[in-house]
């Protein structure tokens, strides 16, 4: 598997994604259906920092459930490769056409609590979602949309502003803020 080579290779920024690659590892070799929900204990999940070409500007969703404006992504659903899970997650979330990865390697790694909700009428137990997170650039000059279904509004943000949006505190000082220190170092 592709995927597993390219996790154990991957070289954590920081303790949160060393025990996160831990879990993931140890999630992909003893776990099933961990690439479907039919795991509905955890299950891979691929999300996407969005940025124009410059850097200078990130792409959020205001997701329905959670309430907030967010990151791009969602569940891999059978799929394996994880990049083409959150290119496709943010074509279909967004109306973005012209978006390409940075890079195809891993941008960032989490474990994410998904509290139970509602989802089309059913209750979802709480989970967690194995995620890897792609760096992606995308043309801030496509139209956007949003995905009803998922999303109210579709909007692009200064990095810090992205941060500021979210309502989330969690995903605010340790995602979020995390993806940005990442990006900056890249300029």
């Amino acid at each position: 598997m592709y995927f597993l080579e390219q996790l154990e290779r991957y070289e954590p920024y920081n303790e949160q994604e060393a025990r996160d690659r831990a879990l993931l590892l140890r999630a992909l070799r003893e776990e099933a259906n961990v690439f479907t929900r039919e795991n509905d204990r955890m299950h891979m999940t691929a999300s996407a920092w969005v940025t124009n070409e410059a850097h200078d500007r990130v792409l959020m969703a205001y997701h329905n459930i959670y309430d907030s404006w967010a990151w791009l992504g969602g569940h891999a659903d059978g799929e394996e490769d994880l990049l083409a899970v959150a290119l496709r997650e943010v074509r279909e979330e967004s109306g973005v056409k012209h978006v390409r990865p940075a890079s195809e390697n891993i941008f960032s790694l989490e474990v994410l609590t998904v509290d139970g909700h509602e989802k089309r009428g059913a209750y979802v137990s709480s989970h967690l979602h194995l995620n890897v997170t792609y760096l992606l650039i995308a043309d801030d000059a496509d139209a956007l949309t949003v995905k009803p279904d998922e999303n109210s509004g579709v909007r692009w943000f200064t990095p810090e502003g992205a941060v500021e949006a979210s309502n989330e505190p969690w995903f605010r000082e340790r995602i979020y803020k995390k993806l940005n220190a990442k990006l900056a170092a890249l300029r």
